[in-house]
């Protein structure tokens, strides 16, 4: 499978990052060189993952092999949705107008606000006593 020409996308979410090939093969959708059931355990978090495959109905019919690291599962699981929506849109940019119109193509930029400094976290402080 290394030889056989594929189509990359980047996906991120939160600290996840989500490095993810298709091969325009038939196939499973791999994750960390394990099947999706058991990379990702939660089954809403499965079809998060593979919403692209499912808008387009293409589960099946293509082959998907994921590297994830950072974030948690949850995290993981949207930035494969992003970047399997990417790699599709690589492979024909026919499917861009689905993807967009189902919201497969916005990078959720939401992350962790840093701490600030005195505080116990990025905005909880002490509690205040007027006496």
């Amino acid at each position: 499978m290394a030889t056989q020409k594929y189509f990359y996308g980047t996906g991120k979410r939160k600290s996840a990052i989500a490095r993810v090939r298709v091969f325009d093969a038939p196939g499973e959708l791999i994750v960390n060189g394990k099947p999706l059931e058991e990379a990702i355990p939660v089954i809403a978090w499965q079809k998060s993952a593979t919403k692209p495959l499912d808008v387009l109905n293409l589960n099946g019919s293509v082959t998907v092999i994921v590297k994830t690291h950072g974030g948690g599962i949850s995290g993981q699981a949207d930035a494969i949705s992003l970047g399997i929506s990417r790699a599709l849109i690589e492979m024909d940019l026919n499917l861009r107008p689905k993807l967009k119109s189902n919201g497969l193509l916005t990078r959720d930029s939401r992350i962790k606000e840093s701490k600030k400094y005195g505080l116990k976290r990025a905005r909880k402080a002490q509690q205040f006593t007027k006496r």
